[in-house]
């Protein structure tokens, strides 16, 4: 045929003969362009994976990375094969303190003196509202037994936990064990301490043999860990009596679990906020002693403001996470949740130290009660965060309370750097707790299916780049400098709970915080100050507010409906 064109029209068969080789040409390169047929890599794919990152390459450089990519795509499949619990932790550590320290041994708690035991009331509700100190004192002189405490507050959980959906699980028979226990050995003279006898319950993140386990979602619903957390270990071993395990947002986000919404004590209508749902809530109610929960970014300082209780988030590796729910290895804290600031102090001093099972908790020194006097701490105050001219507002008046008390306030300002995009580092650490998780799609199962949830956050965050991951952090650590900087001109500062970037940004760093209820805003509902102090300076913390509670006494306020006292709102 080409011959026979050629010799009738070899213009026309040289342009044919040039078509086709286009068409080859093309071909081949549109192959070798996009990678072979039968693998996922492609230049397009490249190129789209770069503007995700906001980067750009060039054609060349986009088919050179083909190989590797494959290889690196053989490497994830290979290591997908290996089992990684939720439990295990990365090669990899957080220190909050910049300067390598060798771990310390700390002197035993201070001397805690038990105060004298005031009248018992008649009305089981006015037992069950108070704090740590005044339970302890009624058990100690044994003026009330601790399997009638505990019975108190079953009975409540079971009453009025329903109304506030803040209850897993009752742990009745185990409670009832530990009461008894308890009842025996203080009649014997034997006294663990403070706790001693005091009904509590726990965030259900944290392993309680022969007790479900269920992160508050319904994959995990049937999940029994046969070996106790440390913090549930170390409350046993201080006398204290487990009653129930109480609910968390679905893997730690929120107030909606698997059962329903936790909802606040003030109004049952609005939702407990979270993740630490459910001890928060059962705490405001007088439903438990005190309970114990978590914090990775608010979920222990959140829903104590919305329930109007007293929070501790320490510092980050004070307190053990062996047996808790992994969502981010380098923020995720353990802390109590109290109806007194002293209360918080005791229960921390049951259960901080190291334990040889988390990797990231070590022993620093904390005296509780401290003898550290309010006068000699140098207290600022975020000055930006108050605004000029508000002399109303329950943050302005906490100001006016600690200026009453003698303390001249230090005006800071905090860090400039960048918080918000930090915030990666959780989600990317989240994404690799919980990688098998979500790519089995039993992430579908979750009750929550919108974009601020898990199941969106898990998917968005395979798309964070490692090296974006490490530059993160290394502003973080720029972070942490300027920390270090600013607590060299004060021990604690006072900021408004949400206020500026606080929250994120000290979660971040790892220092500690105290959250106590300060009045109600305009509908009724609590709000909170918060106090943070420098790493491992918790005993200050707890001085300055146990002193600010003893002046003011919001944190008495019992929430209508789960007291037959009426209770006055006003701030």
């Amino acid at each position: 045929m080409t011959d026979r064109l050629r010799k009738s029209n070899p213009w026309r068969a040289t342009a044919l003969i040039l078509g086709l080789l286009c068409i080859f040409l093309a071909g081949f390169i549109l192959f070798n362009l996009s990678g072979k047929p039968d693998t996922p890599v492609s230049t397009s794919a490249i190129h789209a994976a770069a503007q995700m990152a906001g980067l750009a390459f060039t054609q060349p450089e986009a088919e050179l990375m083909i190989p590797d990519l494959e290889e690196r795509l053989d490497a994830f499949k290979s290591l997908r094969s290996v089992d990684l619990p939720n439990n295990l932790p990365p090669a990899l550590g957080f220190h909050p303190a910049l300067c390598s320290d060798s771990p310390q041994s700390g002197p035993p708690i201070g001397k805690w003196h038990c105060p004298p035991p005031p009248p018992l009331p008649a009305d089981p509700a006015d037992i069950a509202f108070q704090p740590i100190p005044v339970l302890s004192s009624w058990i100690r002189n044994r003026r009330i037994g601790s399997e009638e405490l505990t019975r108190i507050y079953l009975e409540r959980l079971k009453r009025l936990g329903p109304k506030l959906e803040c209850v897993v699980i009752l742990t009745e028979d185990l409670a009832m064990r530990q009461a008894r226990r308890a009842d025996k050995e203080i009649a014997s003279g034997l006294w663990r301490g403070p706790l001693h006898g005091i009904p509590y319950g726990i965030k259900d993140l944290f392993a309680v043999p022969a007790y479900p386990t269920t992160w508050g979602a319904s994959p995990f619903r049937e999940q029994v860990l046969d070996e106790p957390a440390t913090v549930v270990d170390r409350l046993e071993k201080a006398g204290a009596v487990l009653v129930a395990k109480l609910t968390t947002g679905a893997l730690a986000w929120g107030d909606v679990w698997f059962g329903g919404k936790t909802r606040n004590p003030w109004d049952p209508d609005q939702g407990s906020s979270g993740s630490s749902a459910g001890p928060a809530a059962a705490t405001a109610a007088g439903l438990v002693g005190f309970a114990i929960g978590t914090e990775t970014w608010g979920s222990i300082v959140s829903p104590s403001t919305r329930c109007g209780v007293t929070g501790l988030r320490p510092t980050f590796g004070r307190i053990s996470r062996h047996g808790a729910m992994a969502l981010s290895w380098s923020m995720d804290k353990v802390g109590p949740i109290a109806r007194s600031v002293e209360g918080s102090g005791l229960v921390f001093s049951a259960i901080h130290g190291r334990d040889g099972k988390d990797p990231d908790c070590r022993d620093k020194p904390f005296v509780w009660p401290g003898s550290k006097s309010i006068g000699a701490l140098r207290i600022g105050y975020v000055a930006d965060a108050f605004p000029a001219g508000d002399t109303r507002s329950s943050d302005r008046k906490t100001l006016d309370v600690l200026q009453s008390m003698g303390i001249e306030l230090i005006p800071i300002r905090l860090p400039k750097l960048p918080i918000k995009p930090l915030a990666m580092i959780l989600n990317a650490e989240a994404a690799a707790a919980f990688d098998a998780f979500s790519r089995s799609d039993r992430d579908d199962e979750l009750v929550r299916q919108v974009r601020h949830a898990w199941p969106n956050v898990f998917r968005h965050a395979r798309m964070i780049p490692a090296v974006e991951y490490i530059q993160g952090n290394r502003v973080r650590t720029l972070l942490m400098r300027e920390m270090a900087d600013l607590f060299q001109k004060v021990d604690i500062y006072v900021c408004p709970t949400f206020g500026k970037d606080n929250l994120l940004l000290t979660n971040l760093t790892g220092h500690p915080a105290l959250v106590l209820p300060n009045g109600f805003d305009d509908d009724g509902h609590p709000v909170s100050i918060t106090f943070t102090g420098n790493l491992y300076a918790e005993a200050n913390l707890l001085n300055l507010g146990r002193a600010v509670q003893e002046a003011t006494d919001f944190h008495r306020r019992r929430p209508p409906g789960f007291s037959d006292q009426p209770e006055d709102k006003e701030s």
